[in-house]
C-alpha cells in the first residue's frame, strides 16, 4: 500500500479530502483515444485497487455517461467502510429516460436509455440530490446521504454547457451565469447552512467564468478541469489571484490534459479532448526533454505539479482499469528535484510565479 496522502481543506470549512482522488468517468463505457470500453467487474476492480492504496476521495456526476459510472462507483464502494469515504457530485444536469432507439453514437459506449438536459433551476437541484444516491446506492436526503462523509461537496456543473474553450469557442457564449447565482447558489448555500452539504462549489472546464463566481458568491471550491496543469497556467492570472483573496480552493481534474501529459507526443496524442495542436505538441517536446534531462517521468511530473500550489486540494484524474490507477498513485510518489522545476521556469515552459516547493 502507499503511504503518505496527505488531506487538504476545501476552502474555509472543516472539510478535508485526500489530495488525490478517483474521477468516475473512466468507470463508464467512455470510448475514445483516451479510453475504451470498460465492464462492470474491471470497473469495480478499478474502485477497489485505489481503495486498497489508501484512497477514500471520490468524485462523480450524473452527466458522466449518464448515471452508469456512478452506478459502478456504487458497486465499487459496496464492501468498503463508507464513514471513511468522501464523494464530491455535481448537480444540473437531469436525466430523462428516452428510448433506446433514441441514443446516438458519441463520447459513450452501451449507455443507459437516458439523455442529460442543463437544468440549472432550483426545482433540478433536490432531484440531483435524490437521483445521484439511488444510483450509488447510498441514502438519499433526509436519511444519511450527505452531512456525513458520503457527499461532502457538491458543485453546479458547467454552467457554460461545457463550451469548447480550447477550439477557440468564446468562454461566455453560452451563459447560465444569472440562473446558477439566482436559483442554484442560494439553494446550496441554504444545504451548506444546514451542513446538509458541507461544501459548495463550481465544476468547469475554463478559467475565466469562475472569475465572475468567486466574486458574486461565497463558493468554497472550484472543480477546474485541465486549467491548472503542467501543459495551461492561464488561470494564474485573474483565477487564482482570486480564490487566494476569497480562501477558495481547487480540485483539479484533468492533470494530464485529457492524454498528452500521460502519453507525452505520440501519434493520435490528445490535448484537451482532441488531437493535440502543433503548438501543445511542440511544448510537450520540450517538457518531455526536460524531463529526460532530469531523469523525471512525465506522468509523474503532471500530477505532482498542480498539487504544488497551496489552494490545491486534489487533484482527480479518471484513473484507467486498474493498472492505470495503481500507475497514477505510484507516480505522485516519485521524487521531482528542485532542478527539474527550476529549468521549466527559466525556459518559461510553466508560469515564473507558479509555487514549486512542497
Amino acid at each position: 500500500m502507499f503511504t503518505g496522502f496527505r488531506e487538504r481543506r476545501i476552502g474555509e470549512t472543516a472539510l478535508a479530502v485526500m489530495e488525490f482522488g478517483l474521477g468516475d468517468t473512466p468507470l463508464g463505457n467512455m470510448f475514445d483515444n483516451m479510453y475504451r470500453t470498460t465492464e462492470t467487474e474491471t470497473a469495480v476492480a478499478t474502485v477497489h485497487a485505489v481503495a486498497a492504496a489508501g484512497i477514500r476521495y471520490f468524485d462523480t456526476a450524473s452527466i458522466y455517461d449518464f448515471g452508469l459510472g456512478e452506478m459502478r462507483l456504487g458497486k465499487g464502494m459496496a464492501t468498503l467502510p463508507r464513514e471513511k469515504i468522501a464523494i464530491s457530485s455535481k448537480a444540473g444536469d437531469s436525466l430523462v429516460p428516452v428510448d433506446p432507439g433514441e441514443l446516438k453514437p458519441g463520447l459513450w459506449d452501451r449507455l443507459p436509455p437516458m439523455r442529460a438536459d442543463f437544468d440549472c433551476s432550483c426545482d433540478a437541484m433536490p432531484r440531483s440530490l435524490e437521483a445521484s444516491p439511488k444510483r450509488l446506492d447510498t441514502p438519499s436526503v433526509g436519511t444519511s446521504y450527505v452531512g456525513t462523509s458520503y457527499v461532502g461537496t457538491l458543485a453546479i456543473h458547467d454552467p457554460d454547457e461545457a463550451v469548447d474553450v480550447g477550439a477557440g469557442v468564446e468562454p461566455f457564449s453560452c451563459s447560465h451565469f444569472k440562473a446558477a447565482m439566482d436559483e442554484d447558489f442560494p439553494t446550496l448555500a441554504g444545504l451548506r447552512s444546514q451542513v446538509v452539504i458541507k461544501a459548495i462549489g463550481i465544476g468547469i472546464d475554463q478559467g475565466l467564468m469562475p472569475c465572475d463566481f468567486a466574486t458574486a458568491g461565497d463558493f468554497d471550491y472550484f472543480l477546474l478541469t485541465g486549467r491548472y496543469t503542467l501543459l495551461d497556467q492561464d488561470s494564474m492570472r485573474r483565477l487564482l489571484p482570486l480564490c487566494e483573496q476569497r480562501s477558495i480552493s481547487l480540485v483539479i481534474g484533468g492533470p494530464y490534459n485529457s492524454g498528452i501529459l500521460a502519453t507525452g507526443v505520440i501519434d493520435l496524442a490528445t490535448g484537451d479532448d482532441r488531437p493535440a495542436s502543433p503548438a501543445i505538441l511542440d511544448r510537450v517536446r520540450k517538457i518531455e526533454a526536460a524531463c529526460a534531462r532530469h531523469d523525471v517521468p512525465l506522468q509523474a511530473a503532471a500530477p505532482q505539479f498542480p498539487l504544488r500550489h497551496p489552494l490545491v486540494a486534489s487533484i482527480i484524474p479518471g484513473a484507467r482499469p486498474v493498472a492505470g490507477g495503481e500507475a497514477n498513485l505510484a507516480f505522485l510518489h516519485a521524487p521531482m528535484p528542485s532542478q527539474f522545476w527550476a529549468e521549466l521556469k527559466h525556459e518559461r515552459l510553466i508560469h515564473e510565479a507558479t509555487p514549486v516547493g512542497r
